[in-house]
């Protein structure tokens, strides 16, 4: 078996393994609820009959949810707008959806303690039981347990304000890019990135055009696009294009391909439609600008698949004497970048981890699965990274401390 199969094999192995365990982690965490609703109602509602009403309805209406979202939507094509069909079954399905998983991991994490305490009152009257001297089970450990549950609701809030506020909350980042042999007329240039879009109902081409709006407002000298513009519908191509249309910049706009364009088998036509709307979508090659006798190199390439190698022959793109500027989706194509001297890297693909805890603690973002550049500006010998949070969202509607992003960068010499 060949390297390369080895790591498609690996990559397989791991993506199964992951998506195995998301299915268990769902289906437990549905039964966990259920469970909780079932005691609720038992508790509050004395006649069985009236209980079993309830619960049969609550039921029939997560399958009527379920099934709509995961078979309907095989005959819905995805719409660049916000409909009822969105309003009605995609928001409030998977609102749930975060928030029941959510909730169970925190009832399950603050559970530790609880339990810790309920093991050590059975040790002490166990060892006790000879003296006399029975620990007491105060009251405020029934509190104590029924606070837990209390708190595994709190998710549920969290999960509407990320679809309120924190999926729309966009920011815009400002930073200096130190260039050492950046030349002379591009001192001061200005980029701006836009980084995955993936149109559809909770990314409507309205917003889009807005986005647009901002950056013609930054006054920046180019913007540059890297990836991911669509998520799994082909059919979406032509409005992400229309939207994106117009940009205003001296220089232009200049993009690369996602991992999205691939799935949704749209990598020609997108290049196309763009090219016909003068956006340069760069794959696997350079685009020189100039400002008097000097230029500066942009390099775009297709998503890169570790399996395939990192940045093949990327070298031969490359310019003496100016700086070379990378645009690649994935930002774990950065390593070989540094390692061929490109001066920065622009990418995407993490979504900054969409919803990450990492104030609680820097390993807590969805993204560690898949790459250690999860947000932000990184550097590695004299090459340097910036990796945008993006516009979009992936599977859950949901941003929590990742708002989506527009960056600026301003190129000095340094």
């Amino acid at each position: 078996m060949g390297r390369g199969n080895f790591s498609n094999l690996i990559d397989g192995l791991v993506w199964f393994c992951t998506f195995s365990g998301i299915i268990c982690l769902y289906g437990a965490s549905q039964m966990f609820w259920f469970r909780q609703i079932g005691e609720v109602l038992k508790r509050w509602i004395h006649r069985r009959s009236l209980r079993w009403t309830i619960s049969g309805t609550l039921f029939a209406l997560f399958v009527v949810l379920f099934v709509a979202n995961f078979y309907f939507r095989r005959s819905l094509a995805e719409t660049p707008y916000f409909s009822l069909h969105d309003a009605l079954i995609r928001v409030p399905f998977w609102l749930w959806t975060f928030g029941s998983i959510m909730g169970f991991l925190l009832v399950g994490i603050l559970k530790v303690p609880v339990g810790l305490v309920r093991a050590g009152r059975w040790v002490w009257n166990r060892v006790s039981r000879n003296s006399g001297t029975v620990l007491p089970s105060p009251e405020r450990r029934a509190f104590l347990e029924r606070s837990v549950y209390v708190a595994g609701t709190f998710p549920f809030f969290l999960g509407v304000y990320g679809f309120l506020h924190g999926r729309l909350n966009l920011e815009v980042s400002r930073m200096k890019i130190e260039i050492p042999h950046l030349p002379r007329e591009f001192h001061g240039f200005r980029i701006a990135q836009i980084s995955d879009i993936h149109i559809g109902a909770f990314m409507t081409e309205e917003q889009i055009r807005n986005v647009v709006t901002i950056v013609n407002g930054l006054k920046v000298d180019l913007v540059a696009l890297t990836g991911d513009y669509v998520t799994w519908d082909a059919g979406t191509e032509g409005p992400v294009v229309e939207a994106l249309s117009g940009f205003q910049a001296p220089y232009g706009v200049v993009g690369c391909l996602g991992n999205h364009e691939i799935y949704a088998g749209i990598e020609e036509s997108l290049t196309r439609r763009f090219d016909e709307r003068g956006v340069r979508i760069l794959r696997d090659e350079n685009h020189e600008i100039r400002a008097g006798s000097e230029r500066l190199n942009i390099i775009g390439v297709d998503y890169q698949r570790r399996g395939r190698g990192y940045l093949k022959d990327v070298d031969r793109l490359m310019l003496p004497d100016t700086a070379n500027i990378l645009l690649s989706h994935n930002p774990n194509s950065f390593p070989k970048a540094a390692e061929l001297g490109i001066d920065l890297s622009l990418a995407g693909h993490t979504h900054g981890g969409q919803v990450t805890l990492e104030f609680i603690h820097p390993r807590l973002s969805p993204s560690r699965f898949i790459t250690n550049y999860i947000s932000g500006y990184y550097r590695e010998r004299d090459s340097q990274l910036y990796v945008n949070r993006g516009l979009g969202t992936i599977g859950i509607p949901v941003r929590l401390n990742s708002p989506p992003e527009v960056s600026v960068y301003e190129l000095v010499r340094a």
